[in-house]
């Protein structure tokens, strides 16, 4: 049996600890059948040749640029059948700069609300809330979610800002506060996937930190997102 093709970009801010966040999936790919090769920059997104023969991508680079030529290559290669997924920041806040790569993905990172002023230590941790990710009807079906209930985590929660041509399997919403200027709960996605030309996208937004990244069902997800998203996945 042929062997599938991962290519695992890292890089970014250094943050969301890309080296040892993608360290924690690279067994998974390769029991499933996967030869991983792994890049520390974009740069191999224009290579032509490269590209056309990964059936996935995994790509964890928060922040930093990305050359034009290396866009347009990731968004040829997804247009032709590559699957994209990622995590966190790592997909939902890579390129703030490149309209097309926001294009790309559907949804962008916005801000992640913090704890009460007077809460707040200068750390991290300033960040991290209480919050529910809510499996939807169509993740309740879907095979990347199937099977996972509704979950709570203690970690930042991602406020996104997208359009209508995502399939949300999970949404979690950022309630009112005192402290806040918003007057009404906002919902985000917080699990979606996307269709790209004959690719498959799936992001996921909790993993800002390794201790989230092994939550069960955070884990989870993003595996099956990998199987879901490859080139060779059945249609379903």
């Amino acid at each position: 049996m042929t062997r599938k093709q991962a290519l695992v970009v890292r890089g970014g801010w250094e943050g969301h600890e890309p080296v040892k966040a993608t360290e924690l999936f690279l067994p998974f790919l390769e029991r499933s059948g996967y030869d991983v090769r792994v890049e520390e920059s974009t740069e191999v997104y224009a290579d032509v040749a490269a590209m056309a023969r990964t059936d996935l991508v995994v790509q964890c680079i928060s922040m930093a640029e990305i050359a034009a030529e290396e866009l347009a290559g990731l968004g040829t290669a997804v247009v032709a059948g590559t699957g994209f997924t990622g995590w966190h920041g790592g997909i939902a806040d890579s390129f703030r700069a490149s309209s097309d790569y926001l294009h790309l993905v559907g949804g962008q990172f916005a801000t992640h609300p913090g704890k009460e002023p007077c809460e707040r230590h200068g750390g991290p941790e300033d960040n991290y809330l209480p919050h529910t990710v809510n499996i939807t009807e169509l993740g309740r079906e879907h095979p990347i979610t199937a099977g996972i209930e509704d979950f709570e985590l203690d970690t930042e929660q991602y406020w996104v800002l997208h359009d209508d041509l995502i399939d949300v399997l999970a949404t979690t919403t950022h309630p009112t506060r005192p402290w806040q200027p918003w007057q009404r709960p906002v919902t985000s996605p917080a699990i979606w996937t996307r269709r790209w030309g004959a690719g498959r996208i799936v992001v996921t937004t909790p993993g800002h930190s390794l201790d989230v990244l092994e939550n069960p069902h955070v884990r989870t997800v993003i595996e099956r997102g990998m199987l879901w998203a490859t080139r060779t996945a059945s249609e379903s």
